[in-house]
């Protein structure tokens, strides 16, 4: 056993790849990590919307249950469960006994993965990991949050910590203020953040409209209504569409909308420009090549990497500038290959940032919309930009993809995933 696994950690580490690129990644080999189904819930405005009344456990029974669904494997062959969660509580007992209800064997074991607005994505690289090391051969990364079910926070770091120098002071500000950071050090008009505000609107409504997202979401059902005392019923309903999306959104309807943060200049963020609070989840099912194949499932994509760096926290935003060439540089694939580009909308700052500091191509950045439009669950983001970029692969006939997001207190990830012929 130690044997194996010393070829495999020597095959899939990329100081040891013989070579890098896009046609060396495309070789196909039996110890390759795959993705053989992907899905998400409807993404809904937290404390408005159709998921509002649905408990974080229960929105993850719902999500077990459609993966297991959509990709039709036996619940046995799973080997890991790993969830991508943010502020829910009780994020391990949820998980756990979710995964229970929904029928994977107590010998799946479970975990929480917390790196803020990356979360989803550390599941699937966690995941990804233990198959490349040959620890397991099949797991399920998911992302959740219920957002709308958060609990309030009243809480500081020691002065031991928040005294010792102004890096570690400015973790304990508001994600607000790094966004009003990144337009003013990066001089990011009000005008820019509104047109791409309104673009990731325009686009998602589109995509919905066409049914670009229907391929990707599974409904769920879930209580509407919660106990309000004694004789008082539960009722349930199918939620099957994303409710954020403002279809009438445009540059100078945003233009009105006054600053969220009018203490922190610029003053540019408004709740038209950044993220939707939203609750919502998304799950990657991922195996060994040679397993998927002795179980003559489809693979939608190959994975290869991911690259997370760390920046200042009050400019926490522009963290894909420094993920995505990061990833590229370790893969040795280049910017003009990548056929798609979904970095998550924290705030229209610091997307504008990334688009023209890394002089992404508008037509390959986040072409059915963003989180402006379908929101942030924060721990459900990472997962949701990977299934929504491998079904635009698919749509297009693409081969690369890149999933990137700022994370707050100052980092940036990014994956890469090839799609298989």
């Amino acid at each position: 056993m130690t044997t194996r696994i010393g070829q495999l950690a020597q095959h899939l580490d990329p100081r040891t790849w013989s070579g890098k690129g896009l046609a060396a990644h495309s070789v196909k080999n039996e110890n390759d990590v795959v993705i053989v189904a992907i899905g998400r819930t409807p993404f809904c405005k937290a404390r408005k919307g159709s998921l509002k009344d649905t408990p974080f456990d229960v929105l993850l029974l719902e999500t077990f249950k459609g993966m297991l669904s959509t990709s039709q494997i036996d619940p046995k062959l799973i080997e890991e469960v790993a969830v991508g969660n943010v502020r829910n509580e009780n994020g391990a007992y949820c998980v756990r006994a979710a995964a229970l209800a929904a029928g994977i064997p107590n010998t799946a074991p479970t975990l929480v993965v917390n790196r803020f607005c990356s979360s989803g994505l550390m599941a699937v690289r966690s995941v990804a990991n233990q198959i490349q090391a040959g620890e397991i051969d099949c797991g399920l990364a998911v992302g959740c949050e219920s957002m709308s079910n958060h609990a309030k926070e009243e809480w500081g770091y020691s002065p031991e910590v928040s005294g010792a120098n102004q890096e570690a002071a400015d973790c304990k500000m508001p994600m607000g203020w790094t966004s009003e950071n990144v337009a003013g050090d990066f001089n990011i008009s009000r005008e820019k953040m509104d047109a791409f505000a309104a673009r990731s609107h325009q686009r998602a409504a589109a995509a919905q409209a066409s049914g670009r997202f229907d391929a990707e979401i599974f409904p769920i059902t879930v209580p509407v209504s919660l106990d309000g005392g004694k004789g008082v019923e539960k009722t349930y309903a199918t939620v099957s569409k994303d409710d954020g999306i403002r279809a009438n959104s445009t540059p100078e309807g945003l233009a009105k909308i006054k600053p969220a943060f009018p203490q922190w200049a610029p003053a540019q963020t408004t709740g038209g420009n950044a993220s939707q609070l939203t609750d919502g989840a998304a799950g990657i099912l991922l195996m060994r090549r040679s397993m998927a194949q002795k179980l003559g499932k489809p693979i939608l994509a190959k994975y290869v990497a991911t690259a997370v760096s760390g920046l200042p926290p009050r400019i926490m935003g522009i963290g894909p500038s420094l993920a995505i060439p990061r990833v590229l540089e370790l893969t040795g694939i280049t910017k003009e290959q990548v056929d798609i580009f979904e970095i998550n909308e924290a705030f229209a700052s610091m997307a504008v940032y990334c688009e023209e500091k890394l002089e992404i191509d508008p037509e390959k950045l986040n072409v059915n919309g963003g989180a402006c439009a379908l929101g942030h669950p924060l721990g459900a983001t990472g997962a949701r930009l990977v299934v929504t970029a491998l079904k635009e692969l698919e749509r297009r006939q693409g081969r690369v993809a890149v999933v990137s997001m700022c994370i707050g207190l100052g980092m940036g990830a990014a994956g890469l995933f090839i799609r298989e012929d």
